[in-house]
């Protein structure tokens, strides 16, 4: 692999959501921070909603995996169950009975008094569900109705959902109202800015012991955030496929040719030009009237203001 003519350790841009690469954009630290928050205090149904790609995997898996204090955390990441397996599936995760498995009565019965056992022994048991927006619509309403298990102080189980933003769609729908209204932490993941492409690139190749300003062109960056729209997910497949093309060329860095070439490959076409501001219509000054004008007094107004405004501080990718 090309991992020895970069003079790298390891593989900087694998696509499986391994927390030593997790780079943090403001975004992803808020969850981070709201995901902790919610399952370590127990806020009763949570909610991350991001656009496939922006690393909501990521982020679950790390949380889970710093073991948060008395939390235990049950995860589910392929939701399209139904109404008896979604119950099988929650007894043996809680460690429940054959019956509890079999019978929603039981397991009701069992996970309660478990719920209720664990808290008073200081831990908490918590329910962590990935492409939620795969999930059934029965399924949630169970959900719903796991989430409203409390005693007259407290949320007994925590309930996590992940999902794109479909997932936020469906629960604008009338029928799930009620599941809406008991979300109490709610955050979302966006495409990453090109400094913050710039930065996730950098920390991924410095994880993997190289050094990116010695591999990637300042172009090639810029026309990878462009065709990727800054989703982390499209930026590691070009990176990858850059590190791959640029070592068949025995080419030292990446440049923004060979960027070009993989964009070409995988059908990354440039984004749409933003449409021209709408201009006033010129008028004679014969027949200005006065809301016209006044409508143009505002206009220069706003461009002498913008124009005073300071110069933002260009960014330096490395």
């Amino acid at each position: 692999m090309y991992t020895d003519f970069f003079g790298l350790r390891e593989l900087p841009f694998e696509l499986t959501p391994n927390p030593r690469f997790l780079f943090l954009t403001r975004a992803h630290r808020e969850a981070l921070t709201n995901l902790r928050h919610a399952l370590g205090s127990a806020k009763g149904l949570a909610l991350l909603i991001g656009d496939a790609g922006t690393g909501k995997t990521t982020l679950v898996r790390t949380v889970l995996e710093t073991q948060l204090t008395g939390v235990k955390a049950l995860y589910l990441n392929n939701p399209t169950l139904t109404r008896f397996e979604f119950v099988e599936f929650l007894a043996n995760g809680f460690g429940l009975s054959a019956e509890a498995a079999r019978s929603k009565t039981t397991l009701l019965l069992e996970l309660e008094r478990t719920l209720i056992e664990r808290r008073r022994n200081g831990e908490i048991l918590a329910l962590v569900v990935d492409e939620a927006q795969s999930l059934p619509h029965e399924l949630l309403e169970e959900i719903r109705l796991l989430a409203n298990i409390e005693t007259a102080v407290e949320k007994l189980l925590p309930v996590v959902l992940v999902g794109q933003p479909e997932l936020a769609d469906r629960l604008n729908q009338p029928s799930l109202r009620q599941l809406k209204q008991r979300v109490a932490l709610r955050c979302e993941l966006n495409p990453m800015t090109l400094p913050e492409t710039a930065s996730y690139v950098a920390a991924r190749i410095r994880v993997a012991g190289g050094d990116s300003a010695r591999l990637f062109t300042r172009g090639a960056i810029v026309m990878i955030h462009e065709r990727s729209a800054g989703i982390p997910r499209t930026v590691s497949v070009m990176c990858d496929n850059a590190l791959i093309n640029a070592f068949a060329l025995d080419s030292r860095f990446v440049t923004t040719e060979i960027v070009h070439e993989v964009c070409r490959d995988f059908d990354l076409s440039a984004p749409k030009p933003a449409p021209e501001p709408r201009r006033l219509p010129v008028v004679s000054p014969a027949v200005v009237t006065e809301p016209v004008v006044k409508e143009r007094g505002l206009l220069e107004r706003s461009l002498a203001s913008f124009s005073a405004a300071p110069p933002k501080r260009r960014f330096s990718f490395f």
